[in-house]
């Protein structure tokens, strides 16, 4: 592939409102070349508008985008050069796959010769090499994707944009396009703008992730960065803390602080400013059956998934208040369990509103609580309303939700 790289792309204080609304405000990012970078969020957040933006299929209502000292957001989709993978693939049904990935070398003016040497690479890149001559409705969705992205590199852009590309697969094939991206990725060299509302997958794939919440950003940083020290409690709830509980505080020390609720009394790290109101967040799998440590809470077991290795259990305090926990011992409904938990592992935040506590989210969906837990990647999500973000007029795919 030709080398086609830039040292940054540079997004200064880039809005996007449709009407009244503000789908996207003030958004600053810096991308480096070579990166790969996730936007994660519910549906809503701003981050299909952001890659709208980016791709050049919505106009800015403010701001700049710049590719090195070159400015882009001025410039029209094709001018831009960058790539795309729809969420629906978006490929032509009545063109062979090698007609597909083809298609944007063909309006290039790119030579016959050329084209198809590109082509042949591209389909070798995602081993599709002897499907060359068939018609997308005769692959399977994975394959289909195959194309979608091996048409994305076949231009050999500066920057490839991925808008929810694997969530009209199955669990399996999400997995087995989640390696593959990461290896193209990698070994090509690519610069990624990938948007999800999947945790998972965004933590296994990016070297960055973005949170966005009402189009405006809540954290940026790697991967492990947001695992283990989220900002507030929205971060943290996609993040996999799905223990948050509420509560009151009743004293500190320093970064320390204890909190308690009926039946419930915790020491934790406060990971913003605190007093009166709070919330506490804990992961299922730091809590720990056991007799001794930190936090000791009583604990009714209820519900017992089995995981393998590990069961998923499902419990309440003797407050009423519901617990997650995973747990390696064998546990039953109706057992009666100790569970400590490091002060560590318990983060306090203020109370927000707006992010459902446990009780709270367990009476709605995740779509409607607008959160989405980790390895729920069976969610959908789409472009915030007035955003059209689908395949050319004929194009074949699987739909998912907009």
């Amino acid at each position: 592939m030709t080398d086609n790289r830039f040292d940054h792309l540079r997004l200064e204080r880039v809005s996007r409102r449709f009407g009244g609304r503000s789908a996207l405000e003030a958004l600053d990012l810096h991308i480096a070349g070579g990166e790969f970078l996730a936007l994660l969020g519910p549906s809503g957040c701003g981050k299909s508008t952001a890659l709208n933006c980016l791709a050049g299929l919505l106009p800015l209502s403010g701001g700049s985008i710049w590719l090195d000292q070159r400015r882009i957001d001025t410039l029209p989709p094709e001018r831009r050069g960058f790539g795309m993978v729809f969420q629906n693939y978006a490929l032509f049904p009545h063109m062979s796959v090698r007609r597909n990935v083809g298609f944007g070398l063909t309006m290039r003016g790119v030579g016959r010769q050329e084209t198809r040497r590109r082509v042949d690479e591209a389909l070798r890149l995602v081993q599709l090499e002897q499907y060359a001559d068939r018609l997308p409705g005769q692959l399977s969705g994975g394959q289909q994707q195959r194309v979608a992205i091996a048409r994305a590199i076949v231009i050999e852009p500066p920057l490839v944009l991925m808008d929810e590309p694997l969530s009209n697969l199955d669990a399996a094939l999400r997995l087995e396009m989640r390696t593959e991206i990461r290896r193209l990725h990698q070994s090509l060299g690519l610069t990624t703008v990938y948007v999800t509302h999947d945790q998972e997958e965004a933590l296994s794939l990016a070297d960055r992730l973005v949170i966005l919440r009402e189009g405006r950003v809540q954290q940026i940083g790697t991967p492990e960065e947001l695992y283990r020290a989220p900002v507030n409690s929205y971060v943290a709830s996609f993040m996999g803390y799905r223990n948050i509980l509420p509560v009151k505080v009743s004293g500190g020390d320093g970064d320390l602080v204890t909190v308690t609720a009926p039946g419930l009394e915790l020491t934790g790290l406060a990971r913003e400013k605190v007093g009166g109101d709070a919330v506490v967040a804990v992961r299922p799998e730091d809590f720990v059956v056991s007799g001794g440590g930190d936090n000791p809470l009583v604990v009714n077991v209820e519900v017992v998934e089995y995981h393998g290795r590990e069961q998923a259990v499902q419990g309440r305090l003797a407050g009423g208040q519901e617990i997650r926990l995973r747990s390696t011992e064998r546990l039953a409904p109706g057992d009666t369990v100790t569970v400590c938990v490091p002060r560590d592992k318990v983060l306090v935040f203020a109370a927000d509103p707006e992010v459902p506590t446990t009780d709270e989210s367990t009476l709605a969906t995740p779509a409607q609580a607008g959160i989405a837990d980790v390895g729920n990647s069976g969610a959908q999500d789409g472009p915030p309303a007035g955003v059209v973000a689908g395949p050319p007029a004929g194009a074949a795919g699987r739909r998912g939700a907009s």
